[in-house]
C-alpha cells in the first residue's frame, strides 16, 4: 500500500489518498481525528497533524473510498494499521484530510507584486526566512517556478527579521523547496548569511 495527500499547496497537506492494488482511493471523515492525522503525517515524515479537515477540503477525490470510521490511537506506523471500516455508507464529500506540522508554502513579500522580493517560507505556524548561503541557481529557480512566476532573472538580499531561519539544497530540480535537503534554525550555516530574496520574470496571480 502507498499513502499521498493531494490537492493541498505542497506535499504535507491535502486529502489523503490510499493505494490498493494499483488504484488510489480516498478516506471517509466519519470518526477522523487528530489522532488519525498523527499517523498519516508521520508516515509521509511530515511531523503531527496541524488540522483534520474532513467535507473534502481539498477537492473531492475520484475511485473508491477505502476506509471509513478510522480509529488510530496515534502510535500506529501506518495508517492501515489502525482499525476502520471497509464498508461504508459515504460520498466523496466526506473525504478527510490532513494539514501537518511539516507543511511549507512559500511567498515573496515587499516586491511589486508576487512574483519579486525576500523569500518567507510558512513551517510551523510561521514565517521564516531564508539563507542565502546555499541560494545558487536552482533553489530560485525551483521557488519561481513553484509560485507559477517563470525564471529568476536577479537575486536580491535581506536582512533576517523574523522569527526562524530555513536553508535549502537542491541538488536536482524539485517540484518545491521542500523536496529539496532543507534545515530549519541550524545556526551554523546561516551564521553569517543574509535573507534571500529574488526576482522571477513572472508577473504575480
Amino acid at each position: 500500500s502507498a499513502l499521498r495527500l493531494v490537492g493541498g499547496r505542497g506535499r504535507c497537506e491535502g486529502r489523503v489518498e490510499v493505494e490498493l492494488e494499483g488504484s488510489w482511493g480516498t478516506v471517509c471523515d466519519d470518526g477522523w481525528d487528530l489522532a488519525d492525522g498523527d499517523v498519516v503525517c508521520r508516515q509521509l515524515r511530515c511531523g503531527t497533524a496541524l488540522r483534520v479537515p474532513g467535507a473534502a477540503a481539498f477537492g473531492r477525490g475520484k475511485g473508491s473510498i477505502l476506509r471509513d470510521e478510522v480509529g488510530c490511537e496515534g502510535h500506529e506506523e501506518h495508517l492501515w494499521d489502525c482499525p476502520a471500516e471497509l464498508e461504508h455508507d459515504c460520498s466523496h464529500k466526506e473525504d478527510a484530510g490532513v494539514v501537518c506540522s511539516e507543511h511549507q508554502e512559500w511567498r515573496l513579500s515587499g516586491g511589486q507584486d508576487g512574483c519579486a522580493g525576500r523569500v518567507e517560507v510558512f513551517f510551523r505556524g510561521l514565517w521564516n526566512t531564508v539563507c542565502d548561503s546555499s541560494w545558487y541557481q536552482l533553489e530560485p529557480r525551483v521557488l519561481c517556478h513553484t509560485l507559477g512566476c517563470g525564471e529568476p532573472l536577479q537575486h536580491l538580499s535581506f536582512d533576517h527579521t523574523l522569527p526562524g531561519k530555513m536553508l535549502y539544497e537542491c541538488e536536482s530540480p524539485q517540484p518545491s523547496l521542500a523536496h529539496c535537503k532543507w534545515t530549519y534554525n541550524k545556526s551554523a550555516p546561516c551564521y553569517q548569511s543574509r535573507a534571500a530574496g529574488v526576482v522571477c520574470n513572472g508577473r504575480g496571480p
